[in-house]
């Protein structure tokens, strides 16, 4: 399935600024909270107001790409727990309020699928939606169901995408089980920080999904899942989506690796670069918008523009190999060490 194009709110200025050519924003603290657009001609004022924060920011991404994009077969988000906050508010009114007089916008909201749903009542959307809640691999997963149905030919182009908020409720609840680091870090030390803990990131990032390559002949060519691995059961794994796919090790021109800072669990992304992958350009993402379960979204983001411009930013590099040309990237994410996934990206015809 190939990416006709793309559009990503994150804490770094990715919406109307390139940071591809600009510079990238250094962040400070233990949460990189997401820089949201200004929403004017996108949203209703009517609507804004009423929309939690995920919802903002995933009808932000998507309307766009959904009225410059006619004939959206379907709309597939991935989405760990949605709009937590509002959900939160919910089961608070339910107590404090004995279960009388309710906020209906906090129950419509509650749920991950309403982002889905109200993406398909404003642009008037009957066809396949649905929403995964897999966790650290609810994105991915969301991709596997659009590339089935790319294959199957029961669809043409699909809205696909990830999105995740940072409420208090998950927050508080995370560091207090040791997932964030307690002193607040800056991003150009987190992955170099060398201690437990990462830090809490947020965004929205969607994707036009076609089974028929375009102008820009960037295909996510394959997506691989695993669960609970041992370090050979992993390290096999890369290797078979390249075989699979019909490459070589040396034909991986670009690692994304999903380091977030944290010392308990970044080893996995250590071996595999210097036992399996030993010779290819390291990239680094979790620096610019920190720990998330649908942060791989990102990096497939960032993918895209680095095949479509041919271009890597300074800021992202943490091992650089001399290459004159960019064709494959290979993205390898993990979620707390339990959940691992590959994303196979190609630039076709070079």
């Amino acid at each position: 399935m190939f990416i006709k194009d793309t559009i990503a709110i994150s804490p770094q200025n990715t919406y109307n600024n390139d940071i591809f050519s600009s510079t990238i924003k250094q962040l400070y603290g233990n949460k990189f909270l997401a820089i949201e657009p200004e929403y004017t001609g996108i949203i209703k004022p009517n609507q804004l107001r009423r929309m939690g924060r995920s919802l903002r920011m995933g009808i932000g991404c998507a309307l766009p790409l959904l009225r410059n994009y006619c004939n959206v077969d379907g709309i597939i988000i991935g989405s760990s727990e949605g709009g937590l906050e509002d959900c939160i508010k919910f089961l608070n009114q339910i107590k404090d309020y004995e279960e009388g007089m309710l906020t209906p916008t906090n129950f419509v909201q509650s749920t991950p699928n309403a982002l889905a749903g109200q993406l398909a009542l404003l642009t008037s959307n009957n066809s396949y939606n649905t929403t995964h809640v897999h966790k650290g691999l609810a994105f991915e997963n969301a991709l596997i169901d659009a590339k089935i149905l790319l294959l199957e030919n029961k669809v043409k182009r699909l809205l696909v995408g990830g999105v995740e908020e940072i409420s208090n409720y998950n927050f508080n609840i995370e560091k207090s089980a040791g997932q964030f680091k307690d002193k607040e870090c800056s991003s150009s030390q987190l992955i170099y920080s060398n201690t437990k803990g990462t830090v809490c990131g947020e965004g929205s990032t969607m994707f036009i999904l076609e089974s028929l390559t375009g102008n820009n002949n960037i295909k996510i060519n394959d997506i691989q899942t695993i669960t609970f691995p041992t370090e050979e059961e992993l390290h096999n794994t890369a290797i078979n989506i390249l075989k699979r796919n019909n490459l070589k090790i040396d034909h991986i021109d670009i690692l994304i690796f999903g380091m977030n800072g944290d010392i308990r669990s970044d080893y996995f992304y250590y071996r595999m670069m210097e036992q399996l992958f030993v010779n290819q350009s390291v990239l680094m993402y979790k620096n610019l918008v920190g720990e998330y379960p649908t942060s791989s979204a990102f990096a497939l983001y960032l993918a895209y523009n680095i095949l479509l411009k041919q271009y890597v930013p300074k800021d992202i590099i943490f091992r650089q190999e001399a290459k004159l040309k960019y064709n494959n990237i290979l993205i390898y994410n993990h979620y707390k060490g339990i959940q691992h996934s590959f994303i196979l990206v190609t630039k076709e015809n070079c």
